[in-house]
């Protein structure tokens, strides 16, 4: 059985690399506009037979309720690499074989990328993984069996995952998808993002109505951020 993970912490605590760019408030806002992108695209999901969330954040348990998702509640946080871990043992418990996790801020992530990556064929012990754009962090990454090895993430955990998948003699497969690579943790990665058609996603329609996209790029053509 492949399955997804859903890792998420309280949203007034995310982004904190944007601190110096954007108040609070509007890292609180751009957080909950990539969840609800992410929650519409893995509502489209057809390969995953089961779909986890790993949070004590309240709201994001009742959109998992409201799903139909499994909620693993956690007592506290201590890290996404110790959260994702402790899940991937109760997944791998409850006869998941591949486990999928997706961070929340792949704002341009569409259905069909997700599905790509759970329909590859990787028999144990196996690794699909995808970089960020910059080819140093993890946005996507599944392990076959779930606890092949422990996560690394956070800076430079591109790299930590490969040389982990290689100390454990996985099949390592690495995927390029631009939408998966497009994350957004520092101002470099905004900019980034706004160079993009973002017309049909929550995140572009905050980004146009709280001024954020007007403010970093003032002389964008008109056309990349409208909707269609």
């Amino acid at each position: 059985m492949r399955a997804l993970l859903l890792p998420v912490k309280d949203l007034h605590n995310a982004k904190k690399r944007l601190m110096g760019v954007l108040t609070p408030e509007e890292r609180f806002a751009l957080a909950g506009a990539m969840l609800a992108d992410t929650i519409r695209a893995v509502r489209g999901v057809h390969c995953a037979e089961k779909v986890f969330v790993v949070t004590n954040y309240e709201p994001v348990m009742r959109l998992a309720e409201q799903n139909q998702w499994e909620i693993l509640r956690e007592e506290q946080q201590m890290s996404e690499s110790d959260s994702v871990d402790a899940a991937s043992k109760i997944c791998e418990q409850r006869s998941v074989t591949g486990l999928l996790r997706l961070p929340l801020d792949l704002p341009l992530m569409q259905s069909k990328d997700i599905d790509e990556l759970l329909t590859m064929e990787c028999h144990a012990p196996a690794l699909v993984i995808v970089s960020s754009r910059d080819r140093t962090g993890t946005n996507a990454m599944m392990r076959t069996p779930p606890t092949l090895f422990p996560s690394h993430f956070g800076k430079g955990s591109f790299a930590k995952h490969l040389a982990e998948a290689e100390r454990a003699q996985a099949r390592v497969m690495v995927r390029r998808n631009a939408r998966l690579e497009m994350d957004v943790d520092d101002e470099a990665d905004l900019r980034a993002l706004l160079k993009h058609d973002l017309g049909e996603t929550e995140t572009g329609r905050w980004l146009r109505a709280s001024g954020v996209a007007a403010k970093f790029l003032p002389n964008m053509r008109a056309g990349a951020m409208s909707a269609r």
